[in-house]
C-alpha cells in the first residue's frame, strides 16, 4: 500500500501542483566529481494538508544499490544479460527518500561520483533502471520519478574538455516527442509552473554559458539557471548548456 501512495501521490503532481527537479554536478580539477538529482513535492504535501497525513509514519529510507546488487547477486545473475548490465549501471548511485506528513515534507535524491563526466547520462533514465528492481520495499520506493519523469525520445550526454564543459540532448525519437507533447497539451499551464534547476560548479572561472538566464557565485566559478519543466518534456533539447571557461 505504501508504495501506490507514494506512486499516486507523484502521478498527482503533476496535474495538481508545481514541483521542483535539479540537477546539480561538481567537477574538479582533475575531472573527477559528484552529480546529484532532487525532487521537491513538498507544495503537494501542503496542498494536501489533512488528507496527505492520514497514515503519520516518517518515510525515510537510504538505497545503497552497490550493496543491494551485491545481496541480489545471485537472483540478478540469472536474468539475461542485457537486464544485469542495466542493473549494474546503478552500482554508483545511492537514493534517498523522505516523506514526512507532519512536516509536510517530500524529498528525493540520487547521487553519484563519477571519475569522468562522460560517465553520466539523463538522470530519470537512471531512475527508470531503479524502477526495476522490484524485489524489496527499498527498490519499490525508488520508483516514483521514473514515472513522472522519463522518456525515450531523447538522450543525454555530457563532455568535459579544453575547458569547455557540454550538456548535450539528442532528440532520437522525433515521433514519441511529438506523441508527448499532445498528452501534455492539458497539462501546460501546470507543467510551466514546475522547474528543473541546472547547479553546475567548475574548477575555473566561467568565461561564458548559452544560457540567458545563468546566475553566477560570486567566484564566478559556478552558476544557477531555472528552466521549466515544460520545456524539458516538450522541448528537451532547450536543455543543451555550453560553459567555457577561463583557461
Amino acid at each position: 500500500m505504501k508504495k501506490i501512495y507514494v506512486l499516486t501521490v507523484c502521478l498527482l503532481l503533476l496535474i495538481l501542483s508545481s514541483c521542483e527537479f535539479s540537477e546539480t554536478i561538481h567537477i574538479n580539477e582533475n575531472g573527477a566529481g559528484t552529480m546529484s538529482f532532487s525532487f521537491d513535492g513538498s507544495q503537494l504535501m501542503q496542498m494536501g494538508g489533512e488528507s496527505m497525513g492520514t497514515d503519520e509514519k516518517v518515510l525515510d529510507s537510504t538505497v545503497v544499490f552497490k550493496d543491494f546488487l551485491e545481496a541480489k547477486k545471485d537472483s540478478i545473475a540469472t536474468l539475461p544479460k542485457d537486464e544485469q548490465e542495466r542493473l549494474k549501471a546503478l552500482e554508483n548511485f545511492k537514493m534517498h527518500m523522505l516523506m514526512d506528513p507532519k512536516t509536510q515534507k517530500m524529498v528525493i535524491d540520487i547521487n553519484t561520483d563519477f571519475e569522468n563526466v562522460e560517465e553520466l547520462e539523463d538522470m530519470f533514465k537512471v531512475l527508470n533502471k531503479a524502477n526495476e528492481l522490484k524485489e524489496t520495499n527499498e527498490a519499490q520506493q525508488t520508483s516514483p520519478l521514473a514515472k513522472m519523469g522519463a522518456t525515450e525520445s531523447s538522450e543525454v550526454s555530457y563532455t568535459y574538455k579544453d575547458n569547455v564543459f557540454k550538456r548535450i540532448v539528442t532528440v532520437v525519437n522525433p515521433e514519441l516527442l511529438e506523441s508527448t507533447k499532445d498528452s501534455l497539451a492539458d497539462a501546460e499551464m501546470i507543467l510551466a509552473a514546475s522547474t528543473y534547476t541546472l547547479n553546475y560548479h567548475f574548477p575555473k572561472k566561467i568565461k561564458s554559458v548559452s544560457l540567458e538566464n545563468a546566475m553566477f557565485s560570486a567566484d564566478h566559478k559556478s552558476f544557477s539557471a531555472e528552466l521549466s519543466f515544460k520545456e524539458y518534456m516538450t522541448n528537451p533539447e532547450s536543455l543543451n548548456v555550453e560553459v567555457i571557461l577561463e583557461d
